[in-house]
Order: C-alpha cells, then structure tokens, then sequence
C-alpha cells in the first residue's frame, strides 16, 4: 500500500472539495483515517462538508484561479500545524463551443484552474514528501485526455497535459517512497456539465448510460488506485475500452464523430 500512513499532524490536501468527485474522495480519505483540507472557492459549501467530516477536515477557501490563493495554501497549512502528505489536484471546468466562439479570459482561466493550478501545487508540496520519504499525488484528468475534444478543446488539451505530467512525475519520484497516480473518469453526474454549459439531457444523449459512474465509486476507484500503487486509474469497463479505441483511431476518423456528436457544437 502506497498511501501514506495518517497521523495527528498529516494531512490531504483537496481540491475541487466543495462536491462531486473532490468531496467524495474526501470523504473516503477521512474514513480511511486521513485528515483532509478542503479547498474551493464557496466556503459555505466547505463548511457543510467540514461538519459532516468532523474535526479532521479543515476549510481553506481558495481562489486556485488566482496564484496568490495558490502560493497562500502552503503557509495557510503550516499556521494549522498541519504537514500535507497527499494532494489531491481534482479542481478543474470546462469552456463549451469552439473556440472562435469563445471568451478568451474564460479560456485563459480555465486553463489557469486545469493546468497552471496542478503544475503550481506539485512544484510547491512535492518537495516536501521527497524530503520526507512519504507523501502521495492523485491528479485529476478525464478520458478526454486519450483523444482531440472538438467542442471543448481546452479542456481536452488540459487534461492531456494532466495526464502526461502525472506520467513523467510517477519516473521520476522512482525510489522516493512518494506515490503518484491520475485519475481519468468518463461521464460523472456532478453539476459539471451544467457549469460548462450543456444540460444532463444533452450530455446523456452524446455518451450512453452503460458510460456513467457515479462520483462516489469513481472516488473509491481513485484512492484506491493511488494507495495500490496504480498509474491510471479509469472507472467503467466502457471507459477503458473508450479510451484505449480513442488512443488506437485515425484522427482523420475519430475528429468529425466526436465533432458531430458534441453538445457544445451546431
């Protein structure tokens, strides 16, 4: 087991924990005895979950949008006499419709949130379980990382990087006793395609239901994943062969399918 034993002073460090997929696997971290801090931006809907969790979990409101919020976690941690030895990089959104379409500042903040957040949070906690020997990383990516997205083609490209990055780091902690791994779900009913700008209705009619997982197996699949020692981790047996026809196809086949059966396109 990779996970890094709890303790009175440890802590995971989530991301994206105001609901769906981040407050589920901070749910299941605090019943595997983990500590956690709670990070988002509504800090009611952190609190809520703080008083479910009990005194274990912590709320650290956080614009990770904004790099100061970001650069502020690490000392926020420190003044509660807390060590973070896992990080979880769940928070992320999405941009919907194509790009010359779009709004460039909402492009640029998603990739802010998806990308720039996941690089800043590594580069700032990993330093620390290195020097320790202890500590673990579950970054958040999605299917969309196997293939092109049209429709939503930042977020695709984001979760690309998401993934590769959490490839390069896994050879490179080899020996460090720290564990690294990436989460890639397919369809999760969170609220998030509705942030994005698409309905329930549109996204179930783009991806069958044999697709869906619900949040909260998706979480336990992802820590356990980490704690086995697992690179990869993509929930449903339809969303790995999903993503393993994605990795396979001729683009020139794959791009006007995916193309044609986006929500976000005319």
């Amino acid at each position: 087991m990779t996970l890094p034993t709890p303790g009175p002073d440890r802590v995971a460090v989530v991301t994206g924990a105001s609901s769906g997929i981040g407050a589920e696997i901070a749910r299941d971290l605090v019943r595997r005895g983990h500590q956690v801090a709670l990070v988002a931006r509504t800090e009611a809907k952190l609190a809520a979950l703080a008083a479910e969790l009990g005194d274990g979990a912590h709320v650290l409101a956080a614009d990770l949008s904004d790099r100061a919020h970001r650069a502020g976690l690490a000392d926020r941690l420190d003044g509660l006499g807390l060590v973070p030895n896992v990080l979880v990089n769940n928070a992320g959104l999405s941009t919907l419709g194509p790009v010359h379409r779009s709004d460039p500042a909402a492009e640029v903040n998603m990739v802010e949130v998806d990308v720039v957040a996941v690089v800043d949070l590594c580069a700032r906690f990993l330093p620390g379980m290195v020097t320790r020997g202890s500590g673990a990383v579950l970054n958040v990516a999605s299917t969309a990382a196997f293939q092109p997205l049209p429709g939503q083609a930042g977020y695709g490209a984001g979760k690309a990087f998401v993934l590769s990055y959490t490839q390069s780091i896994s050879a490179e902690l080899r020996g460090t006793a720290v564990a690294v791994s990436v989460l890639c779900p397919g369809p999760v009913d969170t609220g998030f395609g509705e942030a994005a700008g698409f309905t329930k209705e549109e996204a179930e009619n783009a991806l069958p239901s044999f697709m869906w997982v619900s949040a909260a197996e998706v979480a336990r699949q992802a820590v356990d994943g980490l704690d086995r020692g697992r690179l990869v981790t993509i929930p449903g047996m339809a969303n790995k062969a999903g993503a393993a026809f994605a990795k396979l196809a001729p683009r020139r086949v794959l791009l006007p399918i995916l193309a044609k059966n986006h929500p976000g396109l005319p």
